[in-house]
C-alpha cells in the first residue's frame, strides 16, 4: 500500500515537472515571434540574431533540465 502511494507521487512529480517543458517551448515562441516583429519594424534587427540564438538556446536548456527532472522523479527509487 505504501509504495503504491509513493509511486503515485513519483509520476505525479514527473507530470509536474514536464510543466516546464510547456513554458519552455512557449518562451522559444516569444524569443523568436518578437524576434521577427522587430526584424521586420527596424532593418537592423538582423544583427541582432546571433542573441536570439543565444535566448533560444537558454530556454531550451531549461526544457531539457525539466525533461531531465521528470525522468529522475519517474525511475529513481
Amino acid at each position: 500500500m505504501t509504495g503504491d502511494i509513493a509511486q503515485a507521487g513519483q509520476y505525479i512529480g514527473a507530470g509536474l515537472a514536464c510543466i516546464g517543458m510547456g513554458f519552455a517551448a512557449m518562451g522559444v515562441g516569444l524569443i523568436v515571434g518578437k524576434f521577427l516583429q522587430a526584424a521586420t519594424a527596424v532593418k537592423d534587427a538582423n544583427a541582432q540574431q546571433g542573441n536570439m540564438f543565444v535566448g533560444i538556446a537558454f530556454a531550451e536548456a531549461l526544457g531539457i533540465f525539466a525533461f531531465l527532472v521528470s525522468l529522475l522523479l519517474m525511475f529513481a527509487v
